[in-house]
C-alpha cells in the first residue's frame, strides 16, 4: 500500500486536534512527514508529535517534493493563497474552515469591519471564491474541507434517519456558542473575516445545507438557498474590564453575537445562532424538525458523563470539555472529543478519498455554499434587509 504523506500548516489547536485524528486511521498508510509556521513553536510541535521535518515557512512546505497532502490550519486570511499554491504545486488540500473571506484591500478604512459595505464584502468574496474554484478545479487535484460538524456521529445518524424517512425537513436550529476565542486574531476582521457568525456559527450552517442536500437527494428534490436574514452585534462591550472575568470576547470590529436564517426555496427554513458569551463550555447543537420527527443533535454538551466534583486540584491533569471555566460542580464531560465532534472521521473520509480518488463528503460545493450564505447574512444585517440569492 502507498503511504500518504502529509505536511501540516500551522500548529495550534486544531493541528493538535487533526494529529489525534491521523494516529487513529485505519486501513490507509498515512504519515505526518512535516509541519510549517513562523513561531519558534513548531520545533516542539514537531518534536512532540515525531514529525520529522519543521520548517518556518509555507513556501518550504509546499517545496517538499515528498508530500501528498497539505492540510491547511493556519488563520482564515491565509486560507485562499494558501489552498491555490498547494494545488497548483500538485498537492491535495485540506482547509480548514472559512473556505473564504474578505479580509481588506488597498485603500480600505481601518478598522474594516466598520468601514467596508458588507455588500460590497460579499461581491468580493463572492469574485475571489470564483477564482478560487476555478484555480482548484483546474490542478485535477482533491479539495478537502475540514467541517467536522458533517462528520459528527450525531449528525451523520440525523442524515441516516432522513434518507431512510424521505421526509420533508420543515426547519433546523444550530447553534455554536462559547466564552470567546483567546486567539487574538479572532478579534479582527482582517484576520478571521468576521466574527463569532464565521468563526463558529459556520459549523452549523454547513450542518443545515448538508442536512437539506441530503433530504433533497432523498426526494429527488432540488433545493437551494433563497433568501437570507441576520443580525449581529457586539453584546459584550458594555462590560467593565472587572466584569470579563470568564468573557474573554473583547472585539475590534467583528460581532460576538449573531443569528442568521436561511429561507429554502422549498420555503423552509433554518437559524443559526453563535455566540461569545456563552458560559459552560462549547455549545454544538442542531435541531431538526421534519414532517414525521423530531431529531436533537447534541454533540456538545451531552449526557455521556456527568461529574459532580469539589476539588479544583485534584482534577488538574484530567479534561473536562473545550471552554470550560472550571471542572468542579456538575459537568457535562466530553468523551472521546474527537470522536464525538467529527475529528476523526472526517480525516479517515479525507485519506481515503486521497487514496482511492473518490470525493470527500465535505467538499469544494459546501465550502462554497457556506461562505456565500454567510456574507450574504452579513449582507442583510448591514443593511437591514432580506438579501435574495
Amino acid at each position: 500500500m502507498t503511504k500518504i504523506r502529509i505536511g501540516l500548516a500551522g500548529c495550534g489547536f486544531v493541528s493538535e486536534l487533526h494529529m489525534v485524528a491521523y494516529r487513529r486511521v485505519y486501513g490507509v498508510d498515512v504519515e505526518v512527514r512535516a509541519v510549517a509556521a513562523r513561531g519558534d513553536h513548531v520545533v516542539e510541535f514537531a518534536r512532540k508529535h515525531g514529525i520529522p521535518n519543521a520548517y518556518r515557512s509555507f513556501a518550504e512546505l509546499v517545496a517538499d517534493r515528498e508530500l501528498d497532502v497539505i492540510d491547511v490550519c493556519t488563520p482564515p486570511n491565509l486560507h485562499a493563497t494558501m489552498i491555490v499554491e498547494a494545488m497548483q504545486a500538485g498537492k491535495h488540500v485540506i482547509c480548514e474552515k472559512p473556505f473564504s473571506g474578505y479580509f481588506g484591500r488597498d485603500g480600505d478604512r481601518a478598522p474594516i469591519g466598520k468601514s467596508v459595505p458588507k455588500a460590497l464584502m460579499y461581491q468580493r468574496v463572492m469574485e475571489e471564491m470564483e477564482a478560487t474554484r476555478t484555480a482548484i478545479e483546474r490542478t485535477g487535484k482533491l479539495f478537502m474541507y475540514a467541517e467536522d460538524w458533517i462528520y459528527a456521529p450525531a449528525v451523520t445518524k440525523t442524515a441516516e434517519i432522513i434518507r431512510a424517512t424521505r421526509d420533508k425537513i420543515l426547519f433546523m436550529k444550530g447553534e455554536e456558542s462559547h466564552s470567546g476565542s483567546h486567539a487574538a486574531h479572532a478579534a479582527e476582521w482582517a484576520m478571521t473575516g468576521g466574527g463569532s457568525l464565521i468563526r463558529m456559527g459556520c459549523h452549523p450552517l454547513s450542518a443545515v445545507l448538508y442536512l437539506k442536500q441530503v433530504e433533497a437527494k432523498a426526494r429527488g428534490e432540488t433545493i437551494t438557498v433563497a433568501s437570507v436574514t441576520c443580525d449581529v452585534g457586539n453584546v459584550t462591550a458594555c462590560l467593565k474590564p472587572e466584569e470579563r472575568a470568564y468573557i474573554k470576547a473583547n472585539p475590534v470590529d467583528v460581532e460576538d453575537w449573531g443569528t442568521l436564517t436561511a429561507t429554502f426555496s422549498d420555503g423552509t427554513k433554518a437559524t443559526v445562532f453563535s455566540g461569545d458569551m456563552i458560559m459552560g463550555g462549547v455549545r454544538n447543537l442542531i435541531e431538526t424538525y421534519t414532517s414525521g420527527g423530531s431529531l436533537f443533535a447534541n454533540i456538545t454538551p451531552n449526557t455521556h458523563l456527568t461529574s459532580y466534583q469539589t476539588s479544583e486540584e485534584k482534577l488538574a491533569s484530567v479534561y473536562i470539555t473545550e471552554k470550560v471555566d472550571r471542572k468542579t460542580g456538575w459537568q457535562y464531560v466530553c468523551l472521546e472529543e474527537e470522536w464525538t465532534r467529527g475529528y476523526l472521521q472526517e480525516i479517515q473520509d479525507f485519506m481515503e478519498c486521497v487514496a482511492t480518488g473518490r470525493q470527500p463528503l465535505a467538499d469544494l460545493a459546501l465550502a462554497y455554499e457556506t461562505t456565500k450564505v454567510n456574507y450574504a447574512g452579513y449582507w442583510a444585517a448591514d443593511e437591514g434587509r432580506r438579501v435574495v440569492l
